[in-house]
């Protein structure tokens, strides 16, 4: 049974959770408009994230394992994504196929059943919400910021929050689909954070790698450090050891229920100099005089 959809990502069927969301993310950096200028970027980017809107979700996933290409008449998912046109949303097309209502062909994109609560006699209530899926970068996650989106011809900027993790939702209102009769539906976007070179996070905290001199780590001094917010100045005391870790209080990541930022963590990476570039006489006399046991 072909299953092309998990081509599309470059991984195999028997692929982790993990690793088709590590695979979506490097392919969707690799192909966002934003920094790939080539003509065919725009529609590859779109057939990634339609491919990650399914085969990221469980259910929508197990669905498609079951059935397989014969989802999209046989086609593979390539062939099927072009031949909807330049005008339609793939991810649209999906949602319908992997609704609530089951397995394709049934009653996707519409919710509740007959009427919600009222019985029989409310028909139905549509579900007018749509999801997608975004790439930010690791600053804007921690510092919170705008990105500018487009979505069904339609092209507006999104507030991203302060201290907004992995994984988590955003609702953007009223820019769902319409329907006569109703309230137009909402955006709902799960957030996926780039890695940092620089920075890992735990939790509310974060921890940054500086380098400082073997000069400045025996004997003490100031090192200036660039962090997210500002430029500190860290005052680092003799006989500094690799890897200790110094505390920089409420410079870390925002917890968005108790309105309180984390810790600063910065770790001391001390940078040996070469035998080579020091002066023979001291070469001479750290070779006589420095401590040989640990």
């Amino acid at each position: 049974m072909s299953k092309s959809l998990y081509d599309t990502l470059g991984v195999s069927e028997n692929a982790t959770a993990s690793e088709i969301k590590k695979a979506y993310r490097n392919l969707a950096k690799k192909y966002h408009p934003d920094i790939n200028k080539t003509a065919e970027a725009e529609e590859k980017f779109k057939e990634i994230n339609a491919a990650y809107e399914v085969l990221g979700d469980e259910q929508k996933k197990s669905q498609y394992d079951m059935h397989g290409d014969s989802m999209f008449g046989g086609q593979n998912f390539h062939d099927f994504a072009q031949g909807q046109g330049s005008g339609v949303d793939i991810n649209d097309i999906l949602r319908q196929m992997f609704g609530q209502g089951g397995g394709f062909g049934g009653a996707g994109g519409f919710s509740g059943g007959f009427g919600g609560n009222s019985g029989f006699g409310g028909g139905f209530t549509p579900d007018l919400d749509i999801s997608a899926s975004l790439s930010i970068d690791f600053k804007t996650a921690i510092l919170g910021g705008k990105k500018n989106i487009s979505i069904n011809g339609e092209t507006f900027d999104i507030k991203i929050p302060q201290g907004i993790k992995d994984g988590q939702k955003i609702r953007a209102k009223g820019k769902g689909r319409s329907a006569q009769g109703h309230p137009r539906g909402d955006l709902i976007i799960t957030l996926n954070v780039e890695d940092s070179d620089e920075y890992t996070r735990d939790d509310d905290n974060l921890i940054k790698s500086f380098d400082i001199a073997l000069h400045t780590a025996l004997f003490g001094g100031k090192v200036q450090i660039e962090t997210l917010e500002k430029t500190i100045t860290l005052k680092v005391p003799k006989n500094t050891k690799q890897n200790q870790k110094f505390r920089v209080k409420e410079m870390g990541v925002l917890n968005r229920k108790t309105k309180q930022k984390g810790t600063l963590y910065l770790k001391a990476n001390i940078i040996l100099p070469k035998i080579e570039d020091l002066d023979p006489a001291l070469v001479t006399m750290l070779e006589e005089k420095l401590p040989k046991g640990v």
